[in-house]
């Protein structure tokens, strides 16, 4: 039972700030015009930089699917320093996830949190400027092709709110519900198993604990929702406002599938600059956090204090969100899954099937039907993201699919 309170503690807390998240990444999607990301994105500069990092932390992309975004503005036109800025930023926050933040950590965390993203993304994309400038990278391939169409979005004002309530109450749940309930999960056995002075023994080498914790997240993979529980879990188990903040932009900024991605998109020393920028924007904030004079203990003291007793005491509005929450994700989750077993079981001899490592969201999904519907004798593509396959009619050459695939960022496995 003590599992249960301590889960359904941190959902009722979490979830109005979900959904109004949720909702306001669909009025994003449906309002602002695709074609705006890559226009002002073409620069090397301060102007280019700050504007994609702007662009990307409030958009709700994990670390895996703004890899093919990012890959898109620079076909479209867009600077390796921009696209660098915007894929530093983009996975470490969202409006979604800002709302969660002050949720469960409070108002200097959600202050904080797009700030860091912000200076952390202007270091990167700045310094991959000033190596494109010096002519360090091949600059021929900005030409735009077909994968970089904008989206289909309704004219008209009733089908964008339409559009808006589809894409964040069901295309974004669909992205992002796994590692969220994930994140919920590991929270609550934190909260249950670990002791509570766990890292009071520590509390003094802040420093310590937030090479541990930065050595853990850069490689892993959590969402920047998924990562707010865990980092609220582990304050409460004495861990240090610093290296909860460590914890929130390295986990969700990058990931071992991503390195890789970056490196064949970008380049070896975007990629290397790219891995700087994290660790070091990371711990520089968590540093600046921990030993700045009555910081830490502003951070603690704003943090809300939940704990799993608590859990039945939330008002009837936290529990109705949190029921329709659950209610959405169960609807979106069952859609995925359904989809994957109809497309097993309607395949056809003209299909071919190839299996692909790095999807993990319905933008890689997007991007992959689209490149790949491009090529000559293609009739149809239809991406199973749950199984990571991609089923391709007509008369396709298997070896261009195969480069496409790895074109647009993504990798086949045999």
């Amino acid at each position: 039972m003590e599992y249960v309170n301590a889960f359904l503690s941190m959902l009722n807390a979490m979830s109005p700030y979900l959904l109004l998240g949720f909702l306001i990444a669909g009025v994003l999607h449906a309002f602002v015009p695709s074609r705006i990301y890559s226009r002002y994105l073409s620069g090397t500069g301060l102007k280019s930089v700050t504007t994609a990092a702007a662009i990307g932390i409030p958009l709700p992309l994990c670390s895996c699917g703004v890899l093919p975004t990012a890959v898109a503005l620079r076909r479209a036109g867009a600077s390796r320093a921009a696209s660098t800025s915007f894929l530093i930023a983009t996975p470490q926050t969202g409006v979604d996830s800002i709302a969660a933040t002050y949720s469960m950590l409070g108002l200097p965390f959600a202050i904080l949190r797009p700030v860091a993203a912000l200076v952390t993304a202007m270091f990167g994309g700045l310094t991959v400027g000033a190596l494109e400038r010096q002519g360090k990278f091949d600059t021929s391939k900005t030409e735009c092709d077909d994968t970089c169409a904008t989206e289909q979005i309704p004219h008209s004002f009733a089908g964008r709110i339409a559009e808006s309530l589809r894409y964040g109450f069901f295309e974004m749940m669909q992205n992002i519900g796994k590692w969220l309930v994930i994140g919920l999960v590991i929270a609550t056995l934190i909260t249950v198993l670990v002791p509570d002075d766990f890292f009071q023994t520590y509390a003094q080498h802040s420093w310590l604990n937030m090479f541990v914790v930065v050595a853990i997240s850069v490689p892993m993979y959590v969402c920047a929702t998924g990562s707010i529980p865990i980092a609220a879990a582990l304050m409460l188990k004495g861990l240090s406002p610093g290296c909860a903040l460590v914890l929130l932009m390295a986990g969700p900024a990058a990931n071992v599938a991503s390195f890789f991605v970056v490196n064949q998109a970008f380049g070896k020393r975007a990629t290397l600059t790219y891995i700087a920028s994290i660790v070091i924007g990371a711990m520089g904030f968590g540093l600046l956090v921990d030993y700045w004079p009555g910081l830490r203990e502003t951070f603690v003291q704003a943090m809300p204090h939940m704990h799993h007793s608590h859990a039945m005491q939330a008002g009837w509005f936290s529990l109705t969100c949190s029921a329709l929450l659950i209610a959405l994700l169960l609807a979106a989750m069952s859609a995925k899954y359904l989809k994957s077993y109809q497309l097993n079981k309607n395949q056809t001899n003209n299909m071919k099937q190839f299996k692909i490592k790095g999807m993990s969201c319905n933008h890689c999904k997007a991007s992959v039907e689209k490149g790949l519907s491009a090529l000559p004798g293609v009739t149809s593509v239809q991406v199973d993201l749950a199984k990571g396959i991609a089923y391709v009619e007509g008369d396709c050459d298997p070896q261009a699919a195969i480069d496409k695939i790895n074109e647009l960022g993504f990798e086949y496995v045999e």
